[in-house]
């Protein structure tokens, strides 16, 4: 039996597009199991997946649930370390480890006001003060995490890891909504944008489901995708 991954519109669930990343990027195969966020609740889409009731959720080949990104990161890295999920460098490691735990539970404002909507570009959303506050501590532990350990490409702590992953939808955020970072953020940003996986995923959002108007500003005016269009 191998693994089942229930994921939700790739176009619109950034938790997903986490879990999605933690299996493509390290050679890992699942099953895909797509939610349709147009149709009854995701809670009860994935009620065969007990206790599970959010996306994504991992089913394990011995047929456990496992319905947390973080957990997820963590049940594959220790299920399969010579995938790589996490820097073999203890600091970069930890490092890695403790940035993906602050995503997980922090940037509520970003997250809040800005949904991930992989299919529109605003060119005049105004962050507010919370936001913009979000954006700086982006922009001060990513530098960080470069200067420290990423200088030889273009991720945070060397090679891609889970970390990476985790901030993937972020930079498709920042990407959306034209939210102003310094260089070396923009420098990340487009490193996810130009990605192949996330163009695969992408591409993807693009072409599945249908577009979900509560996802959209139609307050704003929309610009082209700032990168790669395909």
């Amino acid at each position: 039996m191998s693994y089942r991954l229930i994921i939700g519109d790739p176009a619109y669930s950034s938790w997903s597009l986490r879990g999605w990343l933690l299996f493509r990027k390290f050679g890992l195969s699942a099953e895909q199991e797509l939610v349709d966020f147009s149709a009854s609740s995701v809670a009860e889409q994935v009620s065969a997946a007990r206790p599970a009731r959010t996306v994504p959720t991992m089913i394990t080949p011995e047929g456990a649930a496992v319905w947390d990104s973080l957990a997820i990161a963590e049940e594959l890295a220790s299920r399969h370390p010579e995938a790589g999920l996490w820097p073999t460098d203890p600091a970069a490691r930890a490092t890695a480890r403790s940035m993906a735990a602050e995503m997980h539970s922090g940037f509520s404002a970003l997250r809040g006001a800005c949904p991930m909507n992989l299919r529109l570009a605003y060119a005049n959303f105004q962050p507010s003060e919370e936001v913009l506050s979000d954006v700086a501590r982006l922009e001060l532990i990513w530098a960080f995490a470069r200067d420290r350990f990423g200088a030889d490409g273009p991720w945070l702590c060397g090679a891609y890891s889970a970390v990476d992953a985790f901030f993937a939808p972020v930079a498709a955020r920042i990407a959306t909504y034209g939210l102003p970072v310094d260089e070396v953020a923009q420098a990340y940003v487009a490193a996810h944008l130009q990605d192949d996986a996330f163009r695969e995923w992408r591409r993807w959002g693009m072409t599945t489901g249908k577009t979900l108007p509560w996802y959209a500003m139609d307050a704003l005016e929309t610009k082209d995708w700032p990168g790669p269009a395909d």
